[in-house]
């Protein structure tokens, strides 16, 4: 077969694929579906811009999925119990509609609640036992407001709207058909990637140390609404941050502008002691400008610009990593709310992640890993349409030489693929 390895690089060329299969490799993977093959290009590390984002906790997008997501948790830890397996459900379509408040110096006010919107399907019933899944779905969100959003009253602040139908009958036979390895409930493709570049962690951590117990404490006019955006021009950084303010511990327009230089300064020391980049340029709250009173500054009443500003949506908002990297192929599924075990937008756009840091981290002489999955509906999740991993190799590494260390992995994982599902099913992975 090495004969038309010149043919084949030739056309990888000519259709901009850069990415040569080894095909002896291939013959032997072919019952298994599984394609490895050397990406050739800049890893991004190297490259000279690079754009990265993150949504922080309480930001409407992020509450949308990790809301969904509980429920999903709540839902599949009920089926559980009851039944030893996950039912047919998905709750991955759903709106944070923002509320209205008054915002003031010393404290503002809540007028109209915010609302959340449920939607998408589940099952009810089985073996005529009655599954409360209304009140399951709404138990979930009231304690994930509670345990996340400080200054969020469940109860006062929200309005819940359940939306969720019975499922259709194909895909909830699906789960009907019992054995180790459910079918795909969808035709779906996913693609995850390692290592994160030094940009992608600056963004990553930023946020995390902002919505820190420790960070909260001391700040506590900081919101859990966050977001971190990042700009690297060869190894000049700039970061753009929103913080919302909590209005009742902002006294004046002074007060504000003290209290975000002293933000600003904690987070500079804190990139600076933890990355090395040659220049870090951090902006905070930027649309800010003194002399226009609230208007002038990010306030809000209850720490999100969901009490009265901006609304959310499932799938807007971080990728299953944590980050928005603007650089890398990602999936477009919204993996946060889909079921567990047979939805394949959840399970392989986290476990693509898994398989390229299993490798990356297992397989030496690799710069850069692309795992990709593609199902087709109704075929068993642990048999892909395909499975593809492209590799950026460091120079002086051979494809054939690692090649059989990446296959063992990848098939070790898709064997494996109940135990990963068991485990989204009770939260132990995170999806957003």
């Amino acid at each position: 077969m090495d004969q038309f390895l010149p043919f084949i690089k030739g056309i990888s060329y000519l259709l901009g694929q850069r990415s040569i299969p080894r095909l002896k490799f291939m013959a032997r993977m072919k019952e298994a579906n599984v394609t490895i093959s050397e990406l050739r290009q800049t890893p991004l590390e190297e490259q000279r811009i690079e754009i990265c984002e993150r949504k922080g906790l309480g930001h409407p997008d992020s509450i949308c999925d990790a809301v969904m997501n509980e429920a999903s948790v709540g839902l599949s830890k009920e089926y559980l119990k009851r039944f030893g397996a996950v039912m047919h459900h998905n709750i991955d379509k759903g709106l944070l509609a923002a509320g209205k408040v008054e915002t003031r110096l010393g404290g503002g006010v809540v007028e109209e609640p915010m609302l959340m919107v449920f939607g998408d399907r589940a099952t009810f019933e089985v073996g005529g036992e009655f599954v409360p899944v209304n009140e399951i779905v709404l138990e979930t969100a009231k304690k994930w407001f509670r345990e996340n959003l400080r200054y969020v009253d469940p109860e006062e602040h929200i309005r819940y709207q359940v939306e969720i139908r019975l499922g259709a009958e194909s895909l909830v036979d699906i789960f009907k058909r019992r054995g180790k390895y459910l079918g795909a409930n969808d035709t779906s493709a996913a693609v995850g990637f390692a290592p994160l570049t030094q940009t992608e962690n600056v963004v990553l951590e930023t946020e995390r140390f902002l919505n820190s117990d420790g960070f909260k404490k001391e700040h506590p006019e900081s919101g859990e609404d966050v977001k971190v955006m990042g700009l690297r021009e060869d190894r000049r950084l700039t970061l753009t941050v929103a913080v919302a303010f909590v209005d009742r511990f902002v006294e004046s327009e002074n007060d504000y502008f003290r209290k975000k230089d002293e933000i600003s300064e904690q987070v500079r020391q804190f990139v600076n002691s933890k990355f090395d980049l040659d220049e870090i340029d951090l902006h905070l709250n930027t649309a800010d400008e003194r002399g226009r009173g609230v208007g002038g500054m990010y306030l809000t009443v209850l720490g999100t610009s969901a009490d009265g500003a901006d609304c959310g949506q499932v799938g807007r908002g971080n990728r299953v990593n944590g980050i928005i990297p603007l650089n890398r192929p990602t999936c477009s599924e919204a993996a946060a709310g889909k079921n567990p075990v047979s939805h394949v937008g959840k399970i392989y756009n986290l476990l693509t992640y898994r398989m390229a840091d299993e490798i990356y981290r297992n397989v030496a002489g690799i710069d850069e890993v692309y795992v990709w999955l593609l199902s087709q509906i109704g075929q068993p999740i642990n048999k892909p349409r395909i499975t593809s991993a492209q590799l950026i190799l460091k120079a002086g590494t051979d494809l054939s030489s690692i090649s059989g260390e990446v296959e063992e992995i990848i098939e070790s994982l898709l064997e494996n693929i109940d135990k990963f599902s068991i485990d989204l099913a009770y939260g132990r992975i995170p999806v957003c």
